[in-house]
């Protein structure tokens, strides 16, 4: 492990290494690298062959962009943004199916952005590398077809808000350059010019450079409780970003009704073993907490029983309903590891006015096993190795607030 961080801190200075060399390093941790070279393409949008190749050729266009027009960037956004080149695609051997279409046969690797990014979270945990570099390739993963996407779609300032908060935008606009140089294809130019524009924009919304989209407000909020400033500034960022308002100045009206006054909903986001309660009762003890592990002991006698799991749910929704009504505290507390789960819930928040802040829990998988062996309700490996295949990602734009935990309970980040 030693030389391997080694080899990963050259990364921030000059390291340039081919991808075979990536792949010798990473290939232990990160089994699905092995599986690039027989991994298929789409011939009309990667002539060049399988994801290794395009993956080389990839790495060779971003070393060269890094030695020209980006040069500026270095130091951990250089190591996060080789990483991110190496590795967006790495769920696509997971992902990659021939199906039928116009009566000729194709390929393609739909959602493997995001899987790519749920795969990553716990394994990139292991390796000695800041936060705000893992952060940054888990996002150049799950975004990276995202830039184009905004312009073919011609989606508005609000959805370059969204991206901007989940994603450094000029990184993901190095990578996609790279991205779309290291392939051959009739439609490359295009991609370039469709490119350029997604640049222009960003600039165009201040999202370029990540300036502050509640600037105009600081001063208004100053001037409020700190609870008060909490629930106004999480709602502005928040219905910036999904369009319910356009200037930052609107927050301060429609949440005047709420903001001092309002339930705070917590959901929990972990696999077995993360340490989601304990945190939780360490941090907000005076908060009621609604745990299905304990309904399903109440209801099946087994917590890891799946029994009457339709009338388990509706028990809890009723009683965080009545805890919502009451504007209390209260920590929704289950491993939450599919997106549908979690919204259903922050939905449910945001119906009674609550401020919703998701707390992922963080950690390396050997870590997530050693806790899970030690604790008092011990989850079966077979269990833990469905709860890993199963997990998507959080994303920032699941709630009004966003925190990351790390193996030691300290705050890794938040948005």
């Amino acid at each position: 492990m030693k030389t391997l961080n080694a080899w990963l801190a050259q990364l921030a200075k000059d390291a340039t290494p081919r991808f075979d060399e990536c792949v010798a390093q990473l290939g232990a941790d990160l089994p699905l690298l092995l599986r690039f070279k027989e991994t298929p393409q789409d011939a009309q949008w990667h002539a060049e062959g399988s994801v290794h190749i395009h993956t080389g050729m990839v790495l060779e266009e971003l070393y060269q962009l890094l030695q020209t027009e980006a040069q500026h960037i270095q130091g951990a956004e250089r190591q996060a943004l080789i990483l991110g080149a190496c590795l967006h695609d790495i769920a696509k051997p997971m992902c990659t199916k021939t199906y039928e279409k116009e009566g000729r046969l194709r390929i393609g690797s739909s959602g493997h952005e995001d899987k790519g990014r749920s795969y990553l979270a716990p394994k990139l945990m292991k390796w000695q590398l800041d936060f705000s570099v893992v952060w940054t390739v888990l996002n150049l993963v799950g975004e990276h077809q995202i830039p184009r996407q905004l312009i073919l779609r011609q989606r508005n300032q609000a959805a370059f808000l969204s991206l901007a908060r989940q994603s450094n935008m000029q990184l993901l606009y190095w990578l996609e350059r790279a991205d779309i140089q290291g392939r051959l294809c009739a439609d490359k130019e295009m991609d370039l010019l469709v490119l350029e524009e997604f640049r222009a924009l960003c600039q165009h919304y201040g999202v370029w450079d990540r300036s502050d989209p509640l600037a105009i407000i600081r001063p208004a909020l100053a001037e409020l409780s700190p609870g008060a400033q909490d629930y106004v500034r999480s709602y502005a960022l928040a219905e910036l970003a999904s369009g319910k308002i356009t200037q930052a100045e609107e927050a301060l009206s429609t949440t005047y009704t709420h903001r001092e006054h309002y339930a705070h909903l917590i959901i929990a986001c972990g696999l077995s073993g993360s340490g989601k309660s304990t945190w939780l009762q360490n941090h907000f003890p005076q908060y009621e907490r609604i745990s299905l592990d304990e309904l399903r002991e109440q209801w099946n006698g087994d917590r890891a029983s799946q029994e009457h799991s339709g009338e388990i749910r509706q028990q809890a929704k009723e009683q965080l309903k009545a805890v919502l009504r009451a504007k209390r505290g209260v920590i929704w507390d289950a491993t939450n590891l599919r997106q549908d789960f979690r919204s259903t819930v922050a939905d449910l928040g945001r119906d009674y006015h609550a401020l919703v802040t998701l707390v992922v829990f963080l950690l390396p998988e050997t870590e997530l096993r050693k806790n899970n062996r030690a604790r008092e309700h011990v989850v079966p490996d077979a269990v833990l190795d469905r709860q890993l295949e199963s997990y998507q990602f959080p994303t920032v734009d699941e709630a009004h607030q966003f925190w990351v935990v790390g193996a030691k309970g300290e705050m890794l980040w938040q948005e």
